[in-house]
């Protein structure tokens, strides 16, 4: 008597095929949407190809959306051969012409791909999130590095200072705007609307850097208090029921808290900037105010510490900072009444 089971086993095998193709037949479809798009001559019909092409791509799902981005990493690199015959006819011959040829072959059609999808509408924050995904996707996919190092270079120029737009965020601000402040804030979490609100009342400030094609949506953010002298600690400055000083009267601008809100731009610098110019905008408005100073936490401060602790026990001062250790082992630690009598021995490391 024949075996059903395997018989039916042996009839669904060849079926499995077809599925799969089909399922990477959306893969095949934006790839070739991407090599016409970078073929497009016309101005307004690269705008209508680019759209389309984002549109193929953003109808990914995650498997489909890592085939084609190991497609784009494999198929749209510089041509090796024309390369190196640049390359050669340059070292032969250098010239303005053999060099141009030699850029030219040289810089990936992954550049210029990208290039014409910034002309679809939202084309450039599409680019951010898609560099996002490919960020996420790089310890496993480490192939994708040669994506997130072109994505890089363009959103580099494309977000370069001079693009930007210095904002100051109050309440009068759009609620887009505010909603995304209370929800990207990663350094001192903002608590509800009312935290909010003490955040941008007459003593305290914040400005954001915008970029035209993310109108709502800032690239990074800096809080600021307006104190009389410097503070000490950052709990006060974050009391929602703290008294609204005036702010005519301060002498000194607390940085408390900045945040990078586009992990896509990961790696592309902000804060100086941000910084240096909030501080000649504070010193217009406020001309009192000759001191700056922060009181952001230092990254991976804590973790350098440990490294450095027998090393640190055992020299000078060794028992009085045997003491402190056992203190910040001590999960109450910030609350302790004497936790500031740390603070000179904490500074100077």
């Amino acid at each position: 008597m024949p075996d059903d089971t395997a018989h039916a086993r042996r009839r669904r095998k060849p079926a499995s095929r077809p599925a799969a193709a089909v399922r990477l037949r959306p893969v095949r479809e934006a790839i070739v949407r991407c090599r016409a798009l970078i073929r497009e001559r016309g101005e307004a019909s690269g705008a209508a190809a680019a759209r389309d092409t984002l549109a193929a791509y953003r109808a990914l799902d995650e498997v489909q959306r890592a085939r084609f981005f190991d497609a784009i990493a494999r198929d749209f690199s510089p041509d090796p051969d024309a390369v190196l015959q640049a390359a050669q006819a340059y070292r032969e011959s250098p010239s303005p012409q053999t060099l141009a040829r030699l850029e030219e072959v040289v810089e990936p059609p992954r550049q210029e791909l990208f290039r014409r999808l910034n002309m679809a509408p939202g084309g450039t924050a599409a680019l951010v999130e898609m560099r996002l995904q490919v960020l996420l996707g790089l310890e496993a996919h480490p192939q994708w590095r040669v994506i997130d190092s072109d994505l890089r270079h363009l959103l580099r120029s494309w977000f370069n200072r001079g693009f930007l737009t210095l904002a100051r965020i109050d309440w009068r601000t759009s609620a887009i705007v505010l909603e995304k402040l209370i929800a990207y804030e990663a350094v001192h979490q903002i608590q509800g609307w009312d935290d909010l609100r003490r955040r941008l009342q007459a003593d305290r400030r914040c400005f954001a850097f915008f970029h035209p094609q993310l109108p709502d949506d800032p690239l990074i953010f800096i809080e600021v208090a307006l104190t009389r002298g410097m503070s000490a600690k950052v709990q006060p400055l974050l009391d929602v029921n703290s008294p609204v000083a005036a702010p005519e009267l301060a002498n000194c601008a607390m940085f408390y808290s900045i945040t990078n809100c586009q992990e896509g731009l990961r790696g592309i610098s902000f804060g100086n900037f941000l910084i240096k110019q909030v501080a000649v905008e504070l010193r217009n408005e406020f001309p009192r105010i000759r001191r700056f100073a922060t009181l952001s936490p230092i990254p991976g401060f804590r973790a350098w510490l440990g490294t450095q602790r027998e090393r640190l026990v055992a020299g000078a001062n060794g028992a009085a900072l045997r003491a402190m250790f056992e203190r910040l082992d001590a999960s109450d630690w910030p609350a302790r009444d004497g936790a500031s009598a740390d603070e000179p021995l904490l500074v100077p490391l």
